[in-house]
């Protein structure tokens, strides 16, 4: 199915009866076909939390938690985050015998809209703690030019590269969702090894995404994408984190080689 054919943009009514087929998948395939041949753009994962997790437990109890949701790059498809919060929220009067039979029905059904395992971890409502970002941060360098949507000939070498290993992060990523047009933000990170690049063509390829149409995934594979494709690095990983709309925050992170596979975190805006 296309995402025009969708929830995203368009009035609906909130169910309040448990509704699997609410779950809209999209496949990756056609926004791969240009990087395909990319090494690791199918490796690595989306992290995806959501705040509005509730269900009643089997006295007809509200529960409530934070939902961490685990899906592999590697998935056919990604899920559209519209019919996700639909999804969440038609169980809000559904009664389960236990926690692990909620998250039991769950990955069910979140794995059969993304045909790969779903794994999903429920956390206290206040246990999700804020992390601080590691690394170097880019987003006080002077800049010579800048473009309105993504260029990676943006992209070159500092004039002495030497080997480095380094992680960078920005927390100027917007882009826009490509049905709405509603403005997507993000930090950025970047963990690379290789020749060094020029920090300052880095952020402003970041930049360049301003006005880009894209899905939050999508978007961290084309970076990953032109990153690889320009500077041929040995190692290296994309990690960005959105900041939240309606109760979700989206997460991926593709990387070269798994001894590089990042913990989730949770930044302060999101």
């Amino acid at each position: 199915m296309s995402v025009e054919q969708s929830l995203l943009g368009k009035d609906t009514n909130y169910p309040t009866n448990y509704q699997p087929d609410v779950l809209f998948p999209i496949s990756r395939a056609q926004a791969r076909e240009n990087y395909a041949h990319i090494e690791g753009i199918r490796q690595g994962k989306d992290w995806w939390h959501v705040f509005e997790i509730s269900w009643l437990n089997h006295k007809g109890i509200p529960q409530v938690a934070i939902g961490r949701i685990e899906l592999p790059a590697t998935s056919p498809n990604l899920i559209e985050s519209k019919s996700l919060k639909l999804y969440f929220n038609s169980m809000n009067f559904t009664q389960f015998d236990s926690k692990e039979a909620f998250v039991q029905t769950v990955e069910k059904d979140l794995s059969a809209a993304a045909e790969a395992e779903v794994k999903l971890y429920l956390l206290p409502v206040d246990d999700l703690a804020v992390s601080i970002p590691q690394g170097v941060c880019i987003d006080e360098l002077e800049l010579d030019r800048l473009e309105e949507h993504p260029d990676k000939s943006l992209l070159e070498f500092d004039q002495n590269p030497e080997e480095i290993e380094v992680q960078l992060y920005s927390h100027l990523l917007r882009s826009n969702c490509p049905v709405t047009g509603q403005p997507d933000w993000g930090t950025v990170f970047i963990r690379y090894k290789g020749k060094n690049p020029c920090f300052r063509s880095i952020l402003a390829y970041i930049i360049s995404y301003r006005q880009h149409n894209g899905f939050h995934e999508q978007c961290v594979e084309q970076i990953y994408a032109d990153l690889w494709e320009t500077f041929k690095p040995e190692k290296l990983m994309v990690y960005a984190t959105y900041t939240r709309r309606g109760g979700l925050d989206i997460n991926p992170c593709r990387v070269s080689d798994l001894a590089w596979m990042p913990s989730p975190i949770r930044l302060a805006r999101q």
